[in-house]
């Protein structure tokens, strides 16, 4: 009920000129809740309609101005007073003015840089949204609508294989082998682990996808891992000489792509992790990065931009990783429960 003037006197919805017809996504939001959005890529057109609609016909609605903004924020939860805008577009609908009936107002971005994947993780979020406000004295309307935005890659030209040594001198040589160290998010882990050493009790061995979460910078970095997947190799001891073949499905699991200092804000890197467990409950593990990167669904004739700029990114993180600090990739040989 609008008493003594207060009160919101117009709704406003936001509706895309290619809703019908564009891909949506799932995409987890900040109460963990998986809902679907609007899918687009970088190079991608954002294009519409502002629907404003009077509550009340017959009354006039008074306003300084309509426009429509679309722009990428990043925040970070312990900083929710900052909103961090790496892409912000203004587009103005009507000038200061009124409103005698609703009124259907129509907006175009053209090939809108989206730089960077969508992303809501523990201590931070990058979300891409449309904005629409009708200006007002007192109190705008306003109305958003949230799109997700995929990143894509090329096929990294340079994908070696990983080869590494575990062990516990005279006690336990374990040697283990990836067959690459990119995988694209539908991906299949293939790999075997040979027993050169057994002197200990082994009763269970894994392997774990875990994510590591950085936010911050210089001092104020905090980090936050993440189990995302758990697949047992064996339950059991193993022998000398014995070979253990692994075939890790990555589909099923919630992952995103490699992201790395985006924004100079936050960054996502993810681990494999073989991890033994004796019969004292011990654990020895050893962990490895891998680099994981969103392959398209199908070539998209529309966007060769899209392609060129997506395939750069992957050779600067690929760039990134190689110059990386040691202290980057965490790994150790035994920790004693």
């Amino acid at each position: 009920m609008n008493i003594f003037g207060f009160g919101q006197s117009a709704e406003i919805d936001i509706v895309l000129n290619d809703a019908e017809s564009r891909k949506k996504a799932e995409h987890k939001s900040e109460d963990g809740r998986k809902d679907r959005y609007f899918l687009f890529y970088d190079g991608e057109t954002v294009s519409g309609k502002v629907n404003v609609t009077l509550k009340y016909p017959g009354k006039r609605l008074e306003h300084n101005g309509i426009k429509i903004e679309f722009f990428g924020q990043i925040e970070l939860y312990y900083d929710r007073g900052n909103h961090h805008e790496f892409v912000s577009l203004v587009k103005d609908l009507a000038r200061p003015g009124e409103l005698t009936q609703s009124q259907t107002f129509d907006f175009e971005f053209t090939h809108v840089e989206k730089p960077y994947e969508s992303y809501t993780g523990q201590n931070v979020r990058l979300r891409y949204v449309l904005r629409a406000t009708v200006g007002r004295r007192l109190s705008d309307i306003t109305k958003e609508l949230d799109v997700v935005v995929h990143t894509l890659s090329s096929y990294p030209e340079i994908n070696s294989s990983i080869k590494m040594e575990v062990g516990i001198e005279d006690c336990l040589h374990i040697e283990f082998e990836y067959n690459k160290s990119k995988y694209h998010l539908k991906d299949v882990i293939v790999g075997k682990i040979y027993f050169v050493l057994v002197r200990i009790k082994i009763r269970h061995m894994e392997i774990d996808i875990i994510k590591r979460e950085s936010t911050g910078s210089g001092p104020n970095v905090y980090h936050e891992n993440e189990t995302i997947a758990k697949y047992e190799i064996m339950d059991g001891a193993p022998v000398r000489g014995e070979s253990i073949p692994i075939r890790l499905f990555l589909a099923g699991y919630e992952l995103t792509p490699t992201m790395k200092d985006i924004n100079k804000k936050f960054t996502v890197r993810y681990y494999l992790n073989l991890v033994l467990i004796d019969e004292e409950d011990r654990r020895y593990f050893k962990q490895q990065e891998i680099i994981l990167w969103r392959k398209g669904d199908v070539a998209r004739k529309s966007m060769p931009h899209q392609a060129a700029v997506a395939s750069q990114r992957f050779g600067d993180a690929r760039q990134s990783e190689e110059a990386q600090h040691p202290e980057d990739q965490p790994e150790a040989n035994q920790s004693n429960k």
